[in-house]
């Protein structure tokens, strides 16, 4: 599990929130994927800017958690939409903190994903200014963010926290470093120093091949810091959290990986 029940975003830093006449709320909406199968989504718009971000979950798919975080998205300025996974196994009704979502984890498959992220992106360019378009993920969706850079074309950018760099006995997705000669979209990777699901040699074999093959990138590693520092634990690693925003904001604002805000 990748938090606890109840567990909610860490709020952006306040000095990276533009001045504002009110709260920011998102919606509930249904889209279709490419086989037509529904699913469900959250969409959060912005009063400005032009960056948006599609935001893919951990491996429970559409928890309230995603759906707040991409509320704090567009607080900050960034448009952004979270969307679920499971809308061919589970449908696409609210779930229970009991819902059992390993058996839907495998069950997913890259094509099918990677049409919902389509499907997302092109509704979120629709509803609101969103032109420069990243993906985000946490985890599950830290790994498929990595991937969606060459797998997704016409984005700006990617951002995976803690995604899974190695390969598992029987893992149907594919290992990031050796997708990275298909790249186009630019990569910000940020990780926790104490992950032992993700050694400092994985996370060095994805930055040498980035570098080896061209594409802007910027790896960021906090010393101490376990796996869903972000979620898990925002409140033990505060410092870290607002860092991660100040990248990840700045990287959207930018498009360039290496900015910090």
């Amino acid at each position: 599990m990748c938090y606890p029940p109840g567990a909610r975003p860490p709020d952006v830093p306040v000095d990276l929130l533009p001045p504002m006449t009110g709260g920011v709320g998102g919606q509930d909406v249904m889209l279709a994927g490419a086989d037509g199968t529904r699913f469900r989504a959250y969409l959060a718009g912005s009063s400005g800017g032009d960056a948006g971000v599609v935001i893919a979950p951990d491996v429970r798919g559409l928890h309230p958690f995603y759906e707040e975080l991409a509320e704090r998205f567009a607080s900050a300025g960034v448009h952004a939409i979270a969307f679920d996974y499971f809308g061919r196994t589970a449908g696409t009704e609210r779930r229970t903190e009991e819902f059992d979502y390993m058996p839907h984890v495998r069950q997913t498959t890259s094509t099918n994903v990677f049409a919902d992220i389509a499907a997302s992106r092109a509704h979120l360019e629709k509803e609101t200014k969103a032109r420069r378009t990243f993906v985000l993920g946490f985890c599950f969706g830290g790994r498929i963010a990595f991937l969606s850079s060459a797998a997704v074309p016409g984005l700006t950018g990617v951002v995976g926290f803690y995604g899974r760099l190695g390969t598992r006995e029987n893992d149907p997705w594919p290992v990031p470093a050796e997708e990275v000669g298909r790249r186009r979209a630019s990569v910000l990777g940020l990780f926790g120093g104490d992950d032992p699901g993700i050694p400092a040699t994985d996370i060095g074999a994805f930055d040498d091949a980035l570098r080896a093959a061209k594409v802007p990138h910027y790896i960021h590693t906090y010393p101490g810091a376990p796996h869903s520092f972000f979620d898990r634990t925002f409140n033990d690693h505060k410092a870290e959290c607002d860092d991660a925003w100040r990248r990840v904001i700045a990287f959207m604002k930018t498009g360039d990986p290496a900015k910090r805000a």
